[in-house]
């Protein structure tokens, strides 16, 4: 359940369709294949809505990308590293790398930062007040929010399950009545490089 109380706005990032009237609950589940990385995400009946997947030929597409696709394998968002902010994100609608098709731009987070949050800006912003944060809500880095600009209004909730032998690693995510499900998925695989590299980061600390 939620923190806060929920927007009463709809908000269209990705797409209107993925802006429903009720709170959504999705699970993300970490698959890998020879192709690298991929997700699926599924609603509450196991129904798939979305997937991600990396490039068909990574030396044409460098593996820094993300495909999102829609339950019919149509592509809605391509997600790519920034070339500029290191461990940063851009998203493009569809298969674009135009900046005309610019969705948003996911900052990495700052180091010493006292709360750990990485800060989001949807593509028509131009000012310097982020329109979203994500923002981590546990000691542990296991539960994250996605906050509304600066304010502590959460539309979405997300939770990392880490995978054992048997199991994969899923992202648990509940989102607001009236926000972008697609675009909170988006942010949810951006979250996975992040946790990923620190976790590898730690590994390699640890051995030296």
């Amino acid at each position: 359940m939620m923190a806060n109380p929920t927007p009463n706005f709809a908000s269209a990032i990705i797409n209107g369709e993925y802006c429903v009237p009720h709170s959504v609950d999705l699970v993300m589940t970490k698959k890998r294949t020879l192709g690298g990385r991929h997700f699926t995400v599924t609603g509450v009946n196991d129904d798939v809505v979305f997937c991600v997947k990396g490039p068909l030929v990574p030396i044409v597409t460098p593996r820094g990308h993300r495909f999102l696709h829609d339950a019919n394998g149509n592509t809605i968002l391509h997600l790519r590293k920034s070339s500029v902010l290191r461990s940063g994100w851009e998203a493009f609608g569809g298969e674009s790398t135009e900046e005309r098709d610019l969705t948003f731009i996911r900052e990495p987070a700052k180091l010493f930062q006292r709360e750990t949050k990485m800060k989001v800006f949807l593509a028509n912003n131009s000012t310097q007040v982020c329109d979203f944060k994500l923002v981590k809500a546990s000691s542990f880095g296991r539960s994250w929010v996605v906050t509304i600009a600066e304010s502590d209004t959460v539309v979405a909730q997300i939770t990392r399950k880490p995978g054992r032998i048997i199991s994969s690693e899923k992202f648990m995510i509940t989102v607001s009545a009236n926000i972008d499900y697609a675009f909170i998925v988006a942010l949810t695989v951006t979250l996975e490089d992040h946790l990923r590299t620190k976790r590898r980061r730690s590994a390699v600390g640890m051995i030296a």
